[in-house]
């Protein structure tokens, strides 16, 4: 019973010379804590230096492009409606037409105000001719006067420069009432010249009114047929067909909105900090990754900054010089261009949200 004992004790002296002491057990535990801390401190130094200071990123980036509102330019009603919800059209596509007859009475109209102003315009034309030729039998007229006078003149003098008792009395009468009425003949025949003068400029003006009426009809006749082409409504370019508000047989008015197309050509804009901008150079690679297609990667290209930041040109842009201030970090719009064509096989659309991270290192 002693030896058993005795070999208790020994056991548990045993036990006691192995196992360290308790303060030597915690000082091996915080320097294990520590190495602990300096390897994930390494991580977390190594991973932001390799996957987070070369990169600017946001998750306030949408996908943006030129979107073509389509709208009438000349009032009437839907007579046809050739395209559907999100059809593909290309540039010069029919896309709806106006009811074109009230158009092509009116273009028949100005055809005929135009046949009439240039009729009109041949008449005054015919108008001077003839007032040239009464100006022409005038001036022959003056001269056949002057003639006249001149004769009677002459006359007049011989007879006055002989003697008294050569001729009678009543012939020198004569002379002298022949040579008054031949230069009141050469008087009259100068009033008509210039009568028949004016008529052949008023005959001229004539033409000139008649050739601006023509050319009123004319541009009466072309603004008619280019409503008339209006009446069809045409894709100015290619795209989707996207919020189509009209329908068959809707009146629909000037600048009315119709429907919009959204081309094939898009991009991004990523609204970042203003305190990201100091690295943010253009020509900087981007990925891409959009929240639709989370499983793919797209490349694109640092193309521009917004001059001024997005609210400066919002609808009500903030007055900082009046009320209580509180600065809030501004964001700028950057224009981020695709570096390839987008696929086809993807359905992509303005407004989709984007997540870039560009390149700064």
């Amino acid at each position: 019973m002693e030896n058993k004992i005795d070999l208790s004790a020994e056991v548990s002296r045993l036990e006691n010379a192995v196992l360290p002491p308790p303060m030597r057990r915690h000082r091996g535990k915080i320097y294990l804590g520590l190495v602990i801390g300096l390897l994930l401190l390494a991580a977390g130094i190594f991973y932001y230096l390799i996957f987070l200071a070369p990169y600017v990123s946001t998750d306030d980036a949408f996908i943006d492009g030129y979107v073509t509102m389509i709208s009438s330019r000349v009032p009437g009603q839907i007579a046809t409606m050739l395209v559907t919800d999100n059809e593909l059209v290309k540039a010069g596509d029919a896309l709806a037409e106006i009811d074109p007859r009230d158009y092509q009475a009116k273009v028949a109209q100005a055809q005929a105000d135009l046949a009439a102003a240039r009729s009109a315009s041949g008449q005054a034309r015919a108008q001077v001719k003839v007032s040239e030729a009464k100006l022409a039998q005038a001036q022959a007229a003056v001269v056949a006067a002057e003639a006249e006078n001149r004769r009677a003149t002459n006359d007049l003098a011989r007879y006055e420069s002989v003697a008294s008792r050569a001729i009678s009395q009543s012939a020198l009468d004569a002379a002298q009432a022949e040579a008054r009425e031949a230069a009141a003949h050469l008087e009259a025949a100068g009033s008509l010249a210039a009568a028949a003068d004016a008529e052949v400029a008023l005959s001229r003006a004539g033409v000139d009114t008649a050739n601006a009426a023509v050319q009123q009809a004319a541009t009466k006749l072309d603004e008619a047929e280019l409503n008339l082409s209006y009446t069809k409504i045409v894709a100015p370019r290619g795209g989707r067909v996207t919020a189509r508000t009209v329908q068959l047989g809707n009146y629909v008015q000037p600048g009315q909105a119709l429907l919009t197309l959204v081309p094939p050509e898009m991009w991004v804009v990523a609204n970042l900090k203003e305190t990201q901008l100091s690295r943010v150079r253009r020509g900087q690679p981007v990925t891409l990754r959009l929240d639709a297609y989370p499983g793919r990667e797209f490349k694109g290209t640092v193309d521009s900054l917004q001059a001024g930041t997005g609210a400066r040109f919002s609808l009500l842009p903030p007055e900082n010089a009046v009320g209580n201030y509180i600065k809030v970090v501004q964001r700028v719009p950057v224009k981020i261009t695709f570096n390839e064509p987008l696929p086809a096989d993807l359905d992509m659309a303005p407004g989709m949200s984007v997540v870039p991270e560009v390149r700064v290192k």
